[in-house]
């Protein structure tokens, strides 16, 4: 293959005259098994897996039981090859490398059969100096291990004591010893995805040339001067400099909104060197703040950087530099024990609402912009502001970041470490080092990050003893601990940037962990930091579950996804709960069972003698108690804002485990794999609401609380009304005298004796009737209507199976389902099978006669397509 040579002058990415060049080696290449039986062409960037998929070697590896068939993939030694040749005399150039931005992981590069270097690490960027060694005609070679090979001998050469764990749990069908290579955790298997550990050049891979220097990274950080009350720039610039004469010239910054125009003279001796710009903005000029979804807008300024050097060199970069402050707020808190545990954006204390991000997919090149924008979209659109990026996964793509930027979604972004203890020789910390420094410069410059976290339970898996490690060895674990979250991606973080706070865990006791010498006894103390929180036993409608904590950045309860994401990777002998197939799937132990179980304490268990029915009334059934036990808990969550009570209280962050999927199966997400939304999603756009009613009982007594998100105090009146299961008709309502709810609160406004309640409504019982209320002013709704059940749904008295029809029309790009029922209906499902788009409501209670609700296509439809495949399902369809 013939390649040309690149000028590169784009936006973004560094601009030169004559003096660099840059040669993408993306594209075709070829891969071969390690006894070369097996060779084919592959796309880079890209995997092995993907690359034999294409070629139709091995099916979907999603396919049934496919990640136990295709395990051999990821236990042979796979090699990449790409020839190609060069237009440009390489000789003339002082300085050539091959440059991997990630290499997917254990892997001898070779140029013309000669090694030029070694790699380890997923996480990090490698240049490699091919200087003598690139010729017109080229054979480059990477020649990779087997990362479950590798691992297993790590940590068998680690022989002084052990670290644990060795394996996942059997249920999971997983590979060992993942934490001895730096790679996707979850790649070797998780509770909530398959094995597929993979191989490959998985970003982008690029030759550069270059006689005088060349710029490597580019980042910049707004800074708020508290005293001066002005917004100053960092501008940081790496040179590597080949010259050995001093290299002069300008540095030119340019952001036209805010009046910016600024030249600085600068020199660049031969080495590594940093340039620092600074720019101090004017007073006079208004900045406007990057707010988070919900709180305002997401302004950014254009900027453009441009180095003119000696010899007519330029480098020219452009970016969107928006402005915002983080503050991570750990103070004593009246009447309670403890610390508080909240983050101020711009100043402003802002209650975290969201969830937890996992890789979307196994084979992260097919996760397109596409996807993204897809899945990110729908945060915003259930009302949420945050995400966590769980240390299991990968760090994610920049676009990600930047579609955070946009939107408005405040990112906690956790180093990728999970669930385990890891070495810490100096080969592992050696390359750990390398990827911390390169993923802070390559992430900061984004407002959505607001905080750098060192490890998912790591600090609770030490200290709580999870893996019956010998008592003789805990103080060795704890220097290993410090060594590696403290001493080297703490100081990094640190040394790197200032404008963000660092946690070295989650869950961890922030403040109090500091002083305990970074390990706490109990990092799960409600009275510190963040907590995690998952309990499949209890009563999840019952309120006192749930821990009054700071911040709860994990919780959650499982589900299945629907049939029609199923569907796609099983066959007809798969579809009943009790198969080989959904026991399969299901890599929680007893996850299954413990579904069932909390069906069964408000719902009855289908028991239609037809198979496929059963099975998903089933399904419908486990996204019902999902969507209603996360909500119930948010809810209590969102009602402990403002509150301390027996000294617990003031929770400023509510994240649910997990927002999407990596596969067909399973899972705690409210996104099914491809983005259909669960019920629990659409739970989530009422429960993360700007203003919210949250009603639950205590002693029979019916309390009503309203939360709010809102920046200015609002007034409102409560309406609560009393509807029977068993007729369309309201039976009593009430209203409240306006009262006023103050910005960023929650407060109690209604309390009632439940039987007083319904005395004064004829008929009702708890059993056979239903609250609902919701929050309005002049007769216009402010928040959704909520609900609240007054007994077990297996109990209701009155409840009728509903004929739900739905007249379909077309208005632009969006559909209208205008909707009728015979009876009072809950947890009313619209489901359009496989076309992809979301619904403006669903999964919800029907007590009028008629409802209009809005289809959302997110690719071309239409009506008769629409209606072939609707169907719509409400509780007593599955009894």
């Amino acid at each position: 293959m013939l390649l040309r040579l690149l000028l590169l002058l784009a936006p973004c990415g560094a601009g030169f005259a004559t003096k660099v060049v840059s040669i993408s080696l993306r594209g075709n290449w070829k891969i071969h098994s390690g006894n070369g039986s097996l060779q084919l062409p592959a796309a880079v960037p890209g995997c092995v897996h993907s690359a034999l998929f294409n070629k139709r070697i091995i099916k979907d590896p999603y396919y049934r039981f496919n990640n136990l068939d295709y395990r051999w993939i990821a236990l042979d030694n796979w090699t990449y090859i790409k020839k190609f040749k060069l237009h440009s005399d390489m000789s003339t150039w002082s300085k050539v490398n091959l440059v991997f931005e990630g290499i997917d992981t254990v892997a001898v590069v070779l140029l013309n059969s000669v090694p030029i270097g070694k790699t380890d690490n997923m996480f990090r960027r490698y240049s490699f100096d091919i200087t003598h060694t690139v010729k017109a005609v080229n054979i480059i070679e990477v020649r990779f291990q087997s990362p479950v090979v590798y691992a297993n001998q790590r940590s068998e050469r680690h022989t002084a004591y052990w670290v644990p764990p060795n394996c996942p749990p059997p249920v999971q069908d997983g590979e060992c010893h993942v934490n001895f290579i730096r790679k996707m955790q979850c790649s070797f298997g998780w509770d909530w995805g398959p094995s597929f550990p993979t191989q490959g050049i998985w970003k982008d891979v690029r030759i550069e040339a270059y006689n005088v220097c060349h710029l490597n990274y580019f980042m910049f950080t707004p800074i708020y001067d508290n005293y001066m009350k002005t917004w100053n720039l960092k501008i940081e610039s790496s040179f590597d400099v080949v010259s050995s004469k001093l290299v002069s010239g300008e540095a030119i910054v340019a952001i036209p909104e805010l009046n910016i125009q600024q030249t600085n003279n600068i020199e660049l001796q031969h080495g590594e060197r940093t340039v620092e710009l600074f720019v101090k903005i004017d007073k006079a000029i208004i900045v406007e703040t990057w707010w988070p979804h919900g709180h305002g807008n997401q302004t950014g300024y254009n900027m453009s950087v441009i180095f003119e050097l000696d010899g007519g060199l330029r480098f020219e970069k452009s970016a969107k530099v928006y402005f915002r402050t983080v503050e991570l707020v750990e103070e004593p808190i009246q009447n309670s024990p403890g610390l508080s545990f909240y983050f101020k954006i711009n100043g402003l204390p802002i209650f975290l609402k969201g969830s937890n991000w996992i890789p979307a997919d196994s084979f992260q090149d097919r996760v397109t912009s596409a996807m993204l924008r897809l899945l990110l979209q729908s945060v915003v659109d259930a009302n949420m502001n945050a995400l966590r990026v769980w240390g299991g996964g990968v760090y994610e793509q920049d676009e990600f970041y930047e579609l955070c930027d946009e939107l408005g979604i405040m990112i906690w972004q956790d180093f990728m470490f999970a669930c385990a203890l890891y070495p810490t020789d100096k080969d592992f910390m050696d390359s750990v080092r390398e990827e911390v420094t390169h993923q802070v410069r390559r992430l900061k410059s984004h407002p959505s990050i607001i905080t750098w976290s060192g490890n998912n339970e790591n600090e609770a898996a030490l200290m709580m003893g999870w893996y019956d490690t010998k008592p003789g060895y805990l103080q060795t674990y704890i220097k290993d601990y410090v060594t590696l979250y403290v001493k080297n991606i703490r100081t990094i973080v640190l040394e790197g940037d200032q404008t963000r706070p660092f946690i070295t865990s989650s869950p961890t006791n922030g403040a109090k962990t500091i002083a305990e010498g970074w390990l706490s006894p109990n990092p799960y103390d409600l009275n510190y930091g963040d907590v995690h929180f998952y309990d499949y036993v209890s009563d999840c409608w019952n309120w006192r579950t749930f821990p009054k904590a700071r911040f709860v950045s994990e919780y959650g309860y499982q589900s299945w996804p629907s049939f029609s994401t199923l569907e796609k990777v099983s066959s007809e002998e798969d579809w009943s709960y009790r198969s080989s197939f959904a026991l399969h799937r299901q890599h929680l132990i007893n996850g299954n069972n413990e579904m069932l179980h909390q069906i069964e304490l408000h719902f009855k268990l289908p028991n239609s003698t037809d198979q496929l029915r059963r099975f998903k009334d089933t399904l419908y059934l486990t996204q019902v108690m999902q969507a209603q036990c996360v909500k119930t808990e948010t809810e209590f969550y969102r009602r402990s804002r403002s509150e301390i009570v027996n000294g617990k209280g003031h929770t400023m962050g509510a994240l649910y485990w997990q927002l999407n999927d990596i596969w067909q199966a399973p899972s705690w997400s409210s996104l099914e794999y491809g983005g259909k939304w669960k019920m629990l999603h659409y739970f989530a756009r009422h429960f993360f609401a700007p203003l919210l009613p949250v009603g639950f009982e205590d002693k029979d007594m019916l309390f009503i609380y309203g939360a709010s998100d809102l920046h200015s105090d609002q007034q409102m009146m409560l309406t609560v009304r009393v509807h029977t299961w068993s007729s369309l008709e309201l039976v009593c309502s009430e209203s409240t005298n306006p009262f006023v709810i103050k910005a960023g609160e929650s407060v109690l406004l209604y309390t009632k004796p439940v039987p007083e309640l319904l005395k004064g409504c004829p008929g009702c019982t708890r059993q056979s009737c239903v609250v609902s209320f919701y929050l309005s002013t002049d007769g216009e709704l402010l928040s959704p209507i909520n609900y609240h059940f007054l007994s077990s749904l297996k109990n209701a008295k009155g409840l009728h199976k509903a004929n739900i029809t739905a007249t379909i029309s077309q208005q632009g790009d969006t559909f209208v389902f205008d909707l009728k029922t015979s009876a009072v209906a809950p947890f009313v499902w619209l489901d359009v099978g496989s076309i992809p788009g979301r619904f403006s409501d669903n999964g919800f209670l029907m007590t009028e006669k008629t409802r209009t609700v809005f289809f959302y296509p997110w690719k071309p439809t239409s009506k008769s397509e629409l209606e072939q495949s609707f169907h719509v399902t409400s509780l007593a369809d599955t009894y």
